[in-house]
């Protein structure tokens, strides 16, 4: 009988184990695709610790940024009020420092009020959520009743404008109730009040939401649904009753000045004032420089560049160790999880030893620090960090970590905060007059840049940078080989069940003959 030439004969004629002899060949057939896959695994590795170093580069940009890249950081005072209860103060944007005096304040800023008489209905009580239709309302002495929908039309004046806005409400009374016409009310931005209705006294309030005086509404229709809900209408004017002394400016004097606001918290010359009571005597208003909160930030910046710098010098000095390739599939097997770990720590380090583009970044970014700032711009004495109390670390093996000397930063700050946001921001096209955090954070742009197109980013495609096109390569050459793989392997097989074939043929032949002799000498 001949066997079929597609199917595997695990030595059944022979009684060889061809299953492992073919694993054993395959094992040095497949030892230049385990060569592929240990370069993928090595180029995955360098990718994701080139990206960790734009990682790093980026935090410390965005740092940068969001401190001493800011006027605003070095800009920062203390602000003193001689009497807290009656005037505070914060320093927005103050360059110098100053004292002022606010005094004889009169009248703090109100809200325009308008209060309604007591409403009173026919059932003598008030549901706010009964239906308008159903309600008769006798607020005034009058006789309201309203079955028809209403459109309220209100001209709105905010405090300290000249200009009226029209706002219209529409009230259906078979669904509105006096709570749901308060929430219209409410919810109209353009009106801008805030309206509720105190069940004991049975009397609606409504304020406007911003102080000042000059505010007023004038109603151009519904105003027997307002009357009805107790708010009296000027016959001459058609002007809402406000609430005598309500809608107030605030009175006071500024260095001597007398001055009103529509508000109580007003700002002047980057100084943001809030006045809390009234009073006949002055207060003194000082700023002065804060030091520490602008020393906490250059010291942020210079905590941050070590921080940097040495994980990246770290990564430039990490040792390879070539005797620890990656580890194939077959090689885990047989290991523990502890002796994966392990073998990998060594495996993947040292794959960015010695790489030019963090060499170059860190070799600029030490000269962007050092070098002189100059222009007109920058004040003689503030030209250079170490001038200001930074300097570099005079041990080699710690490269190039900076050095803070407290007390000289502090006074430096002290002595001219504007001079060293100068030092720090100076704006020029010219590398030597721009501003070493302006000169910063180009480098590290730069810098960036280039490890990206080795590296590429998350949302990449392979095919946009350098590394990733050399992966697709590779897993091109892996797809052939694996390919090539599967056809050595069907060929040993072939060979094999040629070769049990063959002895079962022969096994059968000398069966037959031993039949035939054994079977002629009984005979």
């Amino acid at each position: 009988m001949k066997l079929a030439s597609n199917m595997r004969i695990g030595g059944l004629a022979s009684g060889m184990d061809i299953d492992q002899i073919v694993s054993d060949l395959m094992k040095a057939e497949r030892m230049p695709l385990d060569k592929l896959k240990q370069k993928k695994q090595i180029l995955e590795w360098q990718r994701d610790d080139y990206r960790e170093m734009n990682k790093l580069l980026q935090d410390l940009d965005t740092l940068v940024f969001d401190g001493i890249y800011r006027q605003s950081t070095f800009m920062k005072k203390t602000v003193t009020s001689s009497d807290e209860s009656v005037v505070t103060a914060v320093a927005t944007s103050v360059t110098a420092n100053q004292t002022v005096e606010i005094g004889n304040i009169t009248q703090l800023a109100s809200a325009a009020r308008w209060t309604s008489a007591t409403i009173t209905t026919t059932s003598g009580s008030v549901d706010p959520n009964a239906k308008l239709q159903d309600v008769t309302f006798t607020t005034g002495g009058g006789n309201f009743q309203f079955t028809s929908p209403i459109t309220l039309t209100l001209n709105v004046t905010k405090p300290g404008s000249t200009t009226a806005e029209t706002v219209d409400i529409s009230i259906d009374p078979q669904n509105d109730s006096l709570n749901s016409i308060i929430t219209k009310l409410n919810q109209n931005t353009n009106l801008g009040v805030s309206v509720f209705y105190d069940e004991f006294t049975k009397k609606m309030v409504m304020t406007k939401n911003e102080t000042g005086s000059g505010a007023s509404i004038e109603v151009v229709s519904g105003g027997d649904l307002l009357k009805a809900l107790g708010f009296a209408i000027d016959s001459g004017t058609n002007m809402l009753q406000q609430d005598p002394g309500s809608g107030t400016n605030a009175k006071f004097t500024i260095n001597g000045l007398e001055t009103e606001r529509t508000t109580n918290t007003f700002t002047i010359n980057g100084m943001t004032y809030t006045l809390k009571n009234t009073t006949a005597d002055k207060v003194t208003i000082s700023t002065a420089t804060d030091t520490d909160a602008i020393f906490n930030s250059i010291k942020a910046f210079v905590d941050k560049y070590n921080e940097t710098i040495d994980k990246i010098n770290a990564k430039l000095k990490e040792e390879r160790y070539r005797d620890y390739p990656p580890l194939t599939d077959e090689q885990k097997e047989a290991m523990t999880d502890k002796q994966i770990e392990l073998w990998e720590e060594k495996a993947r380090s040292g794959m960015l030893r010695g790489d030019s583009i963090l060499s170059s970044g860190l070799s600029k970014m030490r000269m962007d620090l050092y070098t002189k700032v100059e222009g007109s711009n920058i004040t003689s004495g503030f030209s250079q960090l170490a001038e200001i109390g930074i300097t570099t670390s005079p041990n080699y093996l710690d490269g190039g970590k900076l050095i803070i000397d407290e007390t000289k930063l502090r006074e430096k700050i002290q002595e001219n905060p504007d001079a060293v946001y100068r030092l720090f921001n100076n704006d020029s096209t010219n590398y030597s007059e721009k501003g070493i955090a302006r000169r910063l954070r180009d480098t590290i742009k730069d810098t960036i840049g280039k490890i990206e197109q080795k590296a590429g980013k998350t949302i990449w495609t392979n095919q946009q940078f350098a590394i990733g096109r050399d992966l697709n390569d590779i897993n091109d050459q892996i797809k052939r080989f694996e390919d090539h793989l599967k056809e050595v392997e069907d060929r040993y097989w072939r060979q094999f069940t040629a070769m049990e074939e063959a002895i079962q043929r022969a096994n059968q032949q000398s069966m037959y003959l031993m039949n035939a002799f054994g079977g002629g000498m009984q005979g």
